[in-house]
């Protein structure tokens, strides 16, 4: 169900399999994804999935995608907008609070790898005042790290439209954990001029297919881990 859709009397567990419903939350940000990508791409890839697992699962509650997290680190590019951490940390309390007591637990589909601080943390917060907050952050072993192969591949497959291919161009494809201390001192623009970390070359959409499928299966394994 798309709470967006939804009227106040249907959230209820007659509504959801006889069980209290579990809200589903897509959350990626607004930042560059090189010259080739949109700028919402996190959010469009963690919306899809969001809209596959509520489709496969009675009891998932669709809720609106928050489009804006923390980019800190991609200032350095036009059209990045970033809340930051600490308000993204209070956002993510305040919306499981309200929450409660309509929904059992709370499942969020994460777009981006700069709210996981965050989501740690809320997570942490919701648990010792007795409530279920469950981040789970989209990624497959292998991905390159930003606007590469892999995230062109899942936008070629979801919506081909947006996709500037004729702009595509390799960025620095050296493995994340070994550019971490540079990026953080001096963000993406300082270790890729162009904003991808990666190298898009290759990227189809029955790859992106495939893509999306694993990621899709492996929300659905965190979802049904939420026994509440």
């Amino acid at each position: 169900m798309r709470l967006v859709d939804a009227t106040w009397p249907e959230i209820r567990p007659e509504s959801f399999g006889g069980q209290a419903p579990i809200l589903v939350v897509p959350l990626g940000a607004l930042e560059q994804h090189g010259p080739h990508l949109p700028l919402d791409t996190d959010a469009a890839i963690a919306t899809a999935v969001s809209v596959a697992v509520s489709a496969a699962r009675d009891r998932a509650a669709l809720a609106p995608t928050l489009p804006l997290g923390a980019s800190g680190e991609h200032a350095g590019f036009p059209g990045t907008l970033s809340i930051g951490t600490d308000a993204l940390h209070h956002v993510l309390i305040e919306l499981v609070r309200s929450s409660t007591p309509a929904f059992a637990a709370v499942m969020v589909v994460n777009g981006h790898g700069g709210n996981v601080g965050a989501l740690r943390s809320a997570a942490a917060l919701c648990t010792a005042e007795g409530r279920t907050l469950l981040p789970h952050s989209l990624g497959l072993p292998g991905m390159d790290a930003h606007a590469g192969r892999a995230e062109t591949s899942l936008m070629l497959h979801l919506d081909p439209s947006r996709v500037l291919l004729g702009r595509a161009a390799p960025g620095n494809a050296t493995p994340l954990r070994d550019l971490l201390p540079e990026l953080r001192t001096h963000g993406v623009r300082g270790v890729s001029p162009n904003g991808v970390l990666g190298d898009p070359a290759g990227a189809s959409s029955s790859e992106g297919a495939d893509l999306f499928e694993s990621l899709l299966e492996r929300a659905l394994h965190a979802f049904d881990s939420l026994h509440c």
